[in-house]
């Protein structure tokens, strides 16, 4: 109840906050490409259950069906200028906000990952749904994408048994200077999920 009503708060606020810069980046992502300023794609939350997650477009319309599908690169062509920016300090997980506020999400958990990457977890793995998907997490502030995708989910499984208010302060100090470096933005010759 205290870690939903901390989220509330936070979320609350900074979506106020941010909501001028939200309509700005939309306008100027419209402009840029065709296509929805807003993404949405299917997520698995805790204890499994898919939701849509929100978030700023980066790339074309489309391009996760073209080129590399779900893995991204830097450099990657499908990127847009504006989404390059909006990439480099995570600004596009903005919207995110939304799916705290709705319930989906809390502000600090592991990352929310796609079906087709829930679907090859193994049962150890699946310990990583056992709280709500965050904003930031311990895995996003020890190298993001730039990880081997299963050392990632153990750092997901260690914050899942360790998890407090404590560590979760932590982490959210530790993510302003992460957003600021743009470290492990993205996943290199040995980061990141294959298939």
């Amino acid at each position: 109840m205290v870690r939903r009503v901390l989220d509330l708060g936070i979320a609350a606020v900074a979506s106020v906050l941010s909501a001028p810069l939200v309509a700005v980046l939309a306008l100027a992502i419209r402009l840029e490409t065709p296509g929805h300023p807003i993404y949405q794609q299917t997520r698995i939350g805790k204890n499994g259950q898919p939701f849509s997650i929100y978030k700023l477009r980066t790339m074309v319309s489309g391009a996760e069906f073209t080129g590399a599908g779900l893995a991204i690169q830097e450099g990657d062509d499908r990127i847009t200028r504006v989404g390059a920016f909006l990439r480099r300090y995570s600004l596009d997980e903005l919207p995110n906000l939304w799916n705290v506020l709705r319930g989906e999400m809390s502000i600090v958990g592991p990352r929310p990952t796609v079906p087709v990457q829930v679907e090859q977890y193994s049962e150890r793995q699946r310990g990583r749904l056992a709280v709500k998907p965050g904003l930031t997490g311990w895995a996003q502030i020890n190298g993001r994408a730039s990880l081997p995708w299963p050392e990632r989910i153990e750092l997901d499984l260690w914050y899942v048994e360790h998890r407090s208010l404590a560590l979760d302060l932590t982490i959210l100090t530790r993510t302003l200077g992460m957003v600021l470096s743009g470290h492990g933005l993205y996943k290199g010759d040995s980061g990141g999920w294959t298939t």
